[in-house]
């Protein structure tokens, strides 16, 4: 299940959706947040765009390369747009599996692939009411290369 949405999403819910099936063994969840932070810069809320179906299309490439990958028996990923706040949820990845390696790995390739190649434009804005156009930073492009 892939959803890109402005509304909030309720954890609980989507891990009960994830562990119906009973050959599944492990979930694993990550929940990003938005921080009051960024690279040295106080953050007052972040603001996300996208393409509709450029975007889910992209999505839905990511979690099937993961699948290629692993054996995932469910997959939840859900992306916030709009405007957030200090706090508020940006983003849940939900994997359930036979076994737990195969879902921590999952987890975190998505997560990966997410932070650099997800067609989301981020603006954030800071307590002065700046905002600015948020890139990719070089840990997340390192973090991908450990995939290749």
């Amino acid at each position: 299940m892939i959803r890109v949405q402005t509304e909030d999403f309720n954890q609980q819910r989507e891990y009960d959706r994830l562990r119906e099936q009973s050959s599944v063994g492990a979930v694993v969840t990550f929940t990003g947040l938005v921080r009051d932070f960024n690279q040295g810069e106080q953050v007052a809320s972040l603001t996300l765009e996208h393409y509709p179906l450029m975007t889910e299309k992209s999505l839905a490439q990511i979690v099937m390369q993961a699948k290629q990958r692993w054996n995932i028996l469910a997959c939840t990923l859900i992306h916030r747009v709009g405007e957030l706040k200090i706090s508020e949820q940006i983003v849940f990845v939900g994997i359930a599996t036979a076994h737990r390696q195969d879902a921590f790995a999952a987890c975190e390739y998505i997560m990966d692939y997410l932070k650099t190649e997800a067609p989301f434009w981020k603006k954030e804005c800071n307590s002065q009411g700046t905002s600015y156009w948020v890139d990719a930073r070089e840990s997340d492009r390192s973090a991908l290369n450990k995939w290749s």
